[in-house]
């Protein structure tokens, strides 16, 4: 099954008296297990996708079928618990909470899902080390470069082992070094932990490593593109 299915969807922004068409007639499918990224000049409904398909926004019309729920049929509570339980997010600017160190950054989510305290220091520790941060587990955001704090945030998303992962431009605060560090990362943990991930980047490091790229402009999407078949056939068992 595809983690994220839109049919027919438009979003549509009220400015004073004004509709603002952000996205229109967007039909759309994800592959499971695959490195996609959402591409597009600024303003063209990317970010907008981005929040349809993290269930942060509702589509004005259509549908948005994640992990098999259509959002539109779900209460904001249990939308909100969906969320919690079943996606990661990586932001640009980290969004790690400052007053917590790294252990307890990564431990925030599996608190709101009530996971038992042994389980959940088992696996913020092994996240930590997978993410090559043991040694910074009680250090704070302060304490930590930018490529430390995407790591944090890496760890983060994963913690709740959801199987679709969204990251809004998450080496735009990064050097291309760092940038290229952090994209490998990410590259082996969705690999290791069988989770899709979906970007929105500007980022030609990003662009380039994609399995499949959607090109969006003026909220429709222009075109798509399937470069890699191999991890969509992993996914679903297919062979050679």
């Amino acid at each position: 099954m595809n983690p994220v299915v839109l049919k027919n969807v438009a979003k549509i922004y009220q400015l004073d008296a004004v509709a603002v068409p952000a996205l229109t007639d967007i039909n759309l499918e994800i592959r499971p297990n695959c490195f996609t990224v959402i591409s597009g000049p600024s303003g063209s409904g990317k970010t907008t996708l981005l929040n349809l398909i993290g269930c942060i926004d509702r589509p004005d019309q259509g549908q948005v079928i994640v992990a098999g729920r259509d959002i539109n049929s779900m209460s904001d509570d249990a939308l909100s618990d969906f969320r919690a339980r079943h996606l990661g997010f990586i932001f640009q600017n980290f969004n790690l909470l400052p007053v917590l160190s790294t252990y307890e950054n990564i431990e925030y989510p599996l608190l709101l899902t009530k996971m038992p305290a042994s389980e959940r220091r088992q696996r913020v520790l092994a996240l930590l080390e997978a993410v090559g941060l043991s040694d910074r587990a009680q250090n704070r955001p302060g304490q930590l470069s930018g490529g430390q704090r995407q790591r944090v945030a890496i760890a983060r998303a994963l913690a709740t082992s959801p199987k679709l992962v969204l990251a809004d431009e998450p080496t735009a605060n990064l050097d291309s070094q760092t940038g290229a560090a952090i994209i490998a990362l990410m590259r082996k943990m969705q690999r290791e932990h069988q989770v899709s991930f979906v970007f929105s980047s500007h980022d030609p490091q990003v662009q380039a490593e994609a399995d499949d790229a959607i090109f969006i402009r003026d909220g429709r999407i222009t075109h798509t593109e399937q470069r890699n078949l191999s991890n969509a056939a992993v996914a679903t068992g297919a062979t050679a």
